[in-house]
């Protein structure tokens, strides 16, 4: 009995069930290594975000300063003292100096008194702050451990400054000892009208005739200064008159800068000193080899009296609009049309233009339009939307006009929509790194636009990853 039930099982084959959670898992999968692969494998596309920017294209240099400038000397010999703050104008016949047998204490002059009658410090202005601080500044920039006299000279600078801030104290003082009849006291006014300075540094004869390559240099410069209550001798200068609000400054161009300059009658100018920027007459002459730039002014004179030499920087170029890098730039050739040949045609308002078929009859093409010249009235069409030399039809008109004639134009490729459309661009400057290129042009880009990085790795219509 047990081996004929052995010998009657039968086999059955194990029925296959289709599972459907697997099939959508692979499709899945499938679907994630193709894309995969995809973007591993495809062009990538750096996007560049356009932003409003500006382009200054700048020169640095160190010039001398050639002015109209009196050297006025002592008329006796004594201890001097000045009434008048330096860098300010005075009229001739104004009193200038003092010159006493004796020192004069002006101690009391140096403090005021509050409401109760307490001694309190005289506070410096705005102005004489922001002197010392410019000063400080100028010293810290051109500091070197060679030239440590520089140190003294900063300091008698700023005392300078902090004694001038008590010069109407020391002017009543001295008006009081001279209506009192002080022995020894002898006041001087001035001979002509002009701003005063108490310094002296030789170079007060050079003229833009006499000026040489030498002179640009300060290595060697010295400035003599006065100071209030010093001894000083008949005949040596006292103070220095300049005379005239026009002013020179001189600077040596290199042959690269020289040949740029060469046809500019007036240039813009910033001066490192304070911030300031204004234009300049300009002049070259070539003296003994060497291009000499005669920068020449008729304003803002006393703001820069105390100084023979200043740093300064020609501005070439100075644009403001959208900023975008060079790499994105790229030249594109384009149809020109005559703009008369653009029409709008069949169900639409769409613009296009009017195609001869061979059976003399005419086809309506939509097109987009690139660019438009407003000064020869000629439009820009892609040359891809078109078969060589079609001829096309002008509106209400048997003209026909024969498309051969093709310009470049520059622009990118604006991918705000995903893909990538060239736009035509307007360039206003160029660094080595950035253009910028006009704002709020009908053909061109606005600010925040996308716009690819590389525009010579990307072609029309390209998608943008």
């Amino acid at each position: 009995m047990s081996d004929n039930k052995l010998t009657n099982i039968q086999v059955y084959r194990k029925k296959w069930n289709i599972n459907i959670g697997v099939i959508i898992f692979g499709v899945i999968f499938i679907y994630l290594v193709i894309t995969v692969l995809t973007y591993v494998t495809a062009k990538h596309i750096s996007v560049y975000e356009v932003r409003e920017g500006s382009i200054l294209k700048d020169t640095s240099y160190t010039g001398i300063i050639i002015r109209e400038e009196e050297v006025v000397s002592a008329q006796g010999s004594g201890y001097v003292n000045f009434f008048v703050t330096e860098g300010s104008k005075v009229g001739k016949k104004t009193n200038v100096y003092s010159l006493s047998d004796e020192k004069i204490d002006f101690s009391s002059t140096e403090t005021s008194v509050d409401e109760n009658g307490n001694s309190i410090e005289t506070e410096l202005t705005s102005e004489e702050k922001n002197s010392i601080e410019t000063k400080a500044q100028n010293f810290i920039e051109s500091f070197s451990d060679l030239k440590y006299e520089d140190v003294y000279t900063l300091k008698d600078s700023v005392n300078n400054i902090i004694t001038a801030n008590s010069a109407q104290g020391r002017q009543a003082q001295l008006n009081s000892m001279i209506q009192s009849g002080q022995t020894g006291l002898n006041v001087y006014p001035a001979e002509e009208d002009g701003i005063i300075l108490y310094s002296v540094d030789g170079y007060e004869s050079l003229t833009a005739e006499t000026v040489t390559k030498e002179d640009l240099s300060r290595t060697d410069y010295e400035k003599i200064e006065m100071y209030n209550n010093t001894q000083i001798d008949s005949g040596n200068p006292v103070y220095k008159l300049v005379t005239s609000e026009d002013w020179t400054i001189v600077i040596e161009l290199d042959d690269e800068m020289n040949e740029e300059l060469k046809e500019s009658t007036s240039v813009k100018v910033r001066f490192a000193y304070d911030g300031q920027t204004t234009w300049a007459g300009l002049s070259i002459k070539d003296i003994d080899g060497t291009h000499l730039a005669f920068l020449t002014f008729d304003h803002s004179m006393v703001r820069y009296a105390g100084e023979r030499f200043l740093d300064i920087e020609l501005i070439l170029e100075d644009e403001s609009g959208l900023k975008i890098p060079t790499s994105s730039v790229i030249q594109k050739d384009f149809y020109i049309v005559p703009e008369d040949y653009l029409t709008q045609g069949g169900n639409s308002k769409s613009t296009g233009v009017l195609i001869q078929e061979e059976s003399d009859t005419t086809r309506f093409e939509a097109v987009t339009v690139y660019y438009r010249d407003q000064d020869t009235g000629m439009i820009y069409l892609n040359p891809s939307d078109f078969d060589r030399e079609t001829i096309l039809v002008k509106p209400d008109s048997s003209e026909t006009y024969t498309l051969k004639e093709r310009e470049r134009l520059p622009g990118v490729y604006n991918v705000n929509k995903g893909y990538a459309v060239f736009c035509q661009v307007n360039i206003l400057c160029e660094s080595d790194e950035y253009y910028i290129v006009e704002e709020g042009s009908d053909y061109g880009l606005s600010n925040y636009d996308h716009i690819a990085l590389d525009g010579n790795i990307v072609h029309e219509n390209d998608i943008v990853f």
